[in-house]
């Protein structure tokens, strides 16, 4: 993963996400309850888990990418990785009202490429020390971000097609 050098390949990731935002929301807001509800990956995750998961690492990544503009030496987070099921179940994703956790997702994204494109450039090399001790620049972290979507997004579209994965 190349890391990013400057506030344009900020603005493309930006543009990466609100790209597939625009695509998914019109796709995601079609599909039926059989189709989001019953369809599951390996991991055991339908398509309503999977749209909720996306929306925790929205929420985790947001505090990541403001904090590591102003933190000051090492910075570390709680781990959320190991409990990611944990975090679906404990938000009953399983039964959130669909339109509603579409636009949940949706405008938790929209925030993000937001705050992407307002990131300090001088703050990209800024890093934090995850659950196994690796370091992770801000610069890492933003694009691993949108790849992390595309990933869970082509799980779903996987779903949609009623593969199983």
């Amino acid at each position: 993963m190349m890391p990013l050098s400057d506030g344009t390949e900020l603005d493309d990731v930006a543009d990466e996400i609100i790209s597939v935002i625009e695509r998914e929301e019109k796709i995601l807001c079609t599909l039926n309850d059989e189709v989001i509800s019953e369809r599951y990956n390996v991991q055991k995750r339908n398509i309503r888990m999977i749209l909720g998961h996306l929306v925790d690492s929205a929420s985790n990544n947001q505090q990541r990418i403001v904090r590591l503009q102003y933190a000051v030496g090492m910075l570390a987070f709680p781990d959320y990785t190991q409990d990611n099921d944990l975090w679906i179940s404990l938000q009953d994703y399983s039964h959130y009202d669909w339109k509603q956790l579409v636009q949940l997702w949706k405008y938790t994204n929209l925030h993000i490429a937001y705050i992407i494109r307002n990131i300090d450039v001088s703050k990209l090399d800024n890093y934090w020390v995850d659950y196994q001790g690796n370091k992770c620049s801000l610069s890492q972290m933003v694009r691993g971000y949108s790849e992390h979507l595309g990933l869970h997004i082509g799980q779903i579209h996987e779903l949609i097609e009623n593969k199983k994965i």
